[in-house]
């Protein structure tokens, strides 16, 4: 049997923490900035969770 590959994108966008959860980074800020408040930028700019609900989904693309 070939061994299990990770999947290129999920490897770009999750990481997993010391206690098994999986961090993500906010979308929308790339580009397009200027009509987005400082708050809001400021806020996009910090790492986040993952749901509960999609956790099994993104431990299959990462093969943990």
């Amino acid at each position: 049997m070939p061994k299990m590959k990770t999947k290129s994108s999920a490897k770009k966008r999750f990481s997993i923490t010391g206690t098994g959860k999986i961090k993500r980074k906010h979308a929308f800020k790339s580009h397009i900035l200027t009509k987005k408040a400082k708050k809001r930028k400021r806020n996009l700019t910090h790492t986040g969770v993952v749901n509960g609900a999609d956790v099994p989904n993104i431990k299959l693309q990462l093969c943990k």
